[in-house]
């Protein structure tokens, strides 16, 4: 592959500038190979020693959400029924039994074993990380994202994880957002108020 170029500006709107968080929804599906390819970009982004700890559980049919939405706050559940699709981000805090297989140079799996607070900062941060290449991703393929807060983990860990060392983290509706009644986008932050040049 030649050195990378700047992407098109038609593409950092795709991707930031002109993207949107979606409450609202189209009534279009999204398939099983998009999904697929969506996993495929994302498993590309970098984690600490290719540690990889994110797990995704796409709920897309109408019995998936339905379990979900007991856990939801108030403001979140009927938008995440419309969606075509609403992610689970989980990580998984036994990733370090994968290390060799993704990190084979090195015994990496002995950095983590019996070390419970490096096992928990190292899943969430680059389970993080791999949320945040999901939502990138999909609008990369021309989808839309909605990431939420708003549920209870710890029901969603029941519903969904039990007898597993998958943890929820965050949740994303993913599909082809309506931009009826999208409100301007708020504030954000001037170079100076965020960042430093030492």
């Amino acid at each position: 592959m030649p050195n990378p170029t700047p992407l098109t500006q038609n593409a950092l709107d795709q991707l930031f500038l002109e993207a949107r968080t979606f409450n609202a929804w189209q009534d279009k599906g999204i398939s099983d190979d998009q999904l697929g390819q969506l996993v495929d970009l994302v498993k590309m982004g970098p984690t600490s020693a290719n540690c990889s700890p994110a797990r995704v559980y796409f709920l897309r049919s109408p019995e998936a959400k339905s379990r979900l939405r007991p856990h939801l706050s108030e403001g979140n559940a009927e938008k995440t029924m419309q969606a075509p699709v609403c992610a689970i981000i989980g990580h998984d805090m036994e990733f370090y039994e994968h290390l060799p297989k993704l990190f084979p140079h090195t015994d990496a799996k002995s950095w983590f074993v019996g070390k419970p607070a490096k096992i928990e900062e190292t899943a969430f941060r680059n389970g993080t990380l791999q949320g945040a290449y999901l939502i990138l991703a999909a609008r990369a393929l021309g989808l839309d994202c909605g990431p939420m807060s708003g549920f209870d983990n710890s029901g969603v860990d029941a519903e969904f994880f039990a007898g597993t060392s998958i943890r929820s983290n965050f949740l994303c509706n993913i599909g082809y957002g309506n931009r009826d009644g999208l409100r301007p986008r708020s504030p954000r932050f001037e170079f100076e108020e965020m960042a430093q040049i030492l």
